[in-house]
């Protein structure tokens, strides 16, 4: 549950913040009349991201296990990218999240009604399409048809709502740079969790093959309906007999996204030096 409350807590603070910067900067250059459009903007993205999940969930229903299998690893492995690509978008573009959003409101200011829609439409649906997805593989990597998985992004998306109305009423202050390095590191661990999950998925499909080579079979050691092993599933998404090709997948994504997310950033180099009195 853990790695979905972090999932629902992460994403659902991104989408917060996002939120309340537009409602704010709408606000504090008194534009009251636009926070319609900004609210109506907000709105369509909740419920498209809300429709994209439930077509993800009821839609693969009607398939043939292969065919399901064969979705459900294409997504998770989409999910991962599209996540780890959010990771590290965030982590580069945190210090100026504020100012960015701000230069795209007062375009849309300019432009009208329309505008002003699109543009907190856009804002907050790539968050909610992306946490849609990314929830959605990780359900399924979780354990289907059990509700753990779900209640725990519903409670982390609850807390982020909460954490964001704080940020709003200033009596919260967070480094967003820090926030977003530390959790972005623990959603590696989880997206690589939700990979070799899609890879195992793909190999039930036949569309990859190597199903029947164990890396290792812990199963006797690690129960999967021990408290432990419900435990390890639901924070690492651990499967105590993954195949050889999961095994070299979740390595491999885990130990080089870790060491790139995680290098010291170049210092930039945008002012130039001051010259030295001769």
């Amino acid at each position: 549950m853990f790695g979905n409350y972090l999932i629902g807590l992460r994403e659902g603070l991104e989408a917060g913040l996002v939120v309340c910067i537009l409602v704010a900067y709408v606000v504090k250059t008194g534009r009251r009349d636009a926070l319609v459009p900004v609210w109506l903007g907000i709105g369509i993205a909740c419920a498209v991201s809300l429709a994209f999940g439930a077509a993800l969930e009821f839609g693969s229903q009607e398939l043939t296990f292969e065919a399901q299998e064969l979705l459900g690893g294409s997504l998770s492995i989409l999910s991962v990218a599209l996540v780890t690509w959010m990771i590290f978008w965030m982590r580069r573009t945190a210090r100026h999240l504020r100012s960015d959003l701000h230069g795209r409101l007062d375009e849309a200011l300019r432009m009208g009604t329309g505008a002003l829609v699109a543009t907190a439409l856009l804002a907050v649906g790539r968050e909610g399409l992306e946490t849609a997805l990314f929830v959605w593989a990780s359900v399924r990597a979780g354990g289907e048809g059990r509700s753990g998985p779900l209640v725990g992004v519903l409670l982390g998306i609850a807390t982020a709502i909460v954490l964001a109305w704080l940020f709003y009423r200033g009596a919260l202050r967070i480094n967003l740079a820090k926030f977003f390095t530390w959790t972005g590191s623990m959603l590696v661990v989880v997206a690589a969790g939700v990979l070799a999950y899609g890879v195992h998925d793909l190999q039930e499909a036949r569309f990859l093959g190597g199903l029947g080579t164990k890396a290792f079979d812990i199963s006797a050691t690690v129960p999967p309906d021990s408290w432990y092993g419900t435990l390890l599933k639901g924070v690492f998404n651990f499967q105590p007999d993954p195949t050889v090709l999961q095994l070299t997948v979740w390595a491999l994504y885990l130990v080089t996204t870790m060491i790139f997310f995680l290098a010291p950033r170049r210092a930039g180099t945008g002012r130039p030096a001051p010259a030295k009195p001769a």
